[in-house]
């Protein structure tokens, strides 16, 4: 398996795809129980939704699942969010904290080492190549991190999520006019609530990746599958009307970007 996809475009933009990837190699698949193997925790149909939104850019994505490793996770397995429930570098239980392998058979630390230089590794070197590529052509380089999750997941968070969560690590992975293009857009549009730095303020990749003095900014977009599949179950297909309402507003979001970067690149505001 390669585990990356990258399509290389001409722009300033990258889009970050860590968690759309579905293939797990079959000695891993072995391993899972039944919830495991319905690979549940995926960010459903994320690709298609962008694909084709913003032409010039380029995007970098994880074709293995993330059951197999989250290539949005510290790669020492640090936490992202001490202190409050997630799951882990190579994940164990889902999202509502159910045992995701068969007795005994979750990875310890060799396997887990193994997964990390055969998925990790390569998923973050090919999207460091693109974000060096990127900004060496134009002098800047904006990632973009996309992602989705359920509306509700009493395990991880409270209530019901906004539609668009907007993670830039409090303001410390972007240039804070980008981080208001993103705000402001979001907040505008009509049927759809948002949040900046709410419960999600940006996975590893965002906050690894995203220096603004070194002209590398960084967002992720955490959106409720709610505001575009059908259902947030199986088997998760794109609801051909929300998806057509929703991206619209990604297009106006990506191009926001993309603009703001040109003029940054021109020495503009």
């Amino acid at each position: 398996m390669n585990p990356v996809e990258v399509k290389r475009g001409d722009g300033p933009v990258v889009l970050g795809l860590p968690h759309t990837g579905l293939a797990v190699p079959e000695a891993i698949l072995a391993d899972l129980n039944e919830t495991g193997r319905a690979l549940a925790d995926t960010d459903w149909n994320i690709h298609a939704l962008y694909d084709g939104l913003l032409p010039q850019a380029t995007s970098v994505r994880a074709v293995f699942h993330r059951y197999v490793i989250d290539a949005n996770r510290d790669p020492t397995g640090a936490s992202l969010y001490p202190g409050q429930n997630t799951t882990g570098l190579c994940p164990v239980i889902d999202f509502d904290n159910r045992p995701i392998y068969r007795p005994g058979r979750e990875p310890d630390e060799d396997e887990i080492g193994r997964r990390r230089d055969a998925f990790h590794a390569p998923y973050h070197a090919a999207l460091k190549a693109e974000l060096d590529r990127v900004r060496a052509r134009h002098g800047i380089a904006v990632l973009y991190d996309c992602h989705s999750i359920r509306s509700k997941i009493p395990f991880l968070f409270d209530g019901i999520l906004p539609d668009f969560n907007i993670g830039t690590n409090d303001g410390t992975t972007c240039a804070p006019k980008l981080q208001e293009i993103v705000a402001d857009l979001c907040a505008k549009a009509e049927g759809f609530t948002s949040v900046v730095n709410g419960r999600f303020k940006g996975g590893w990749t965002t906050r690894h990746y995203g220096r603004p003095e070194d002209g590398i900014h960084a967002i992720q977009m955490e959106l409720t599958q709610s505001s575009h599949l059908a259902a947030e179950a199986a088997p998760f297909d794109l609801d051909p009307q929300k998806t057509e309402t929703l991206r619209r507003h990604l297009r106006a979001i990506l191009k926001a970007i993309e603009s703001w970067a040109y003029a940054q690149a021109k020495g503009g505001d």
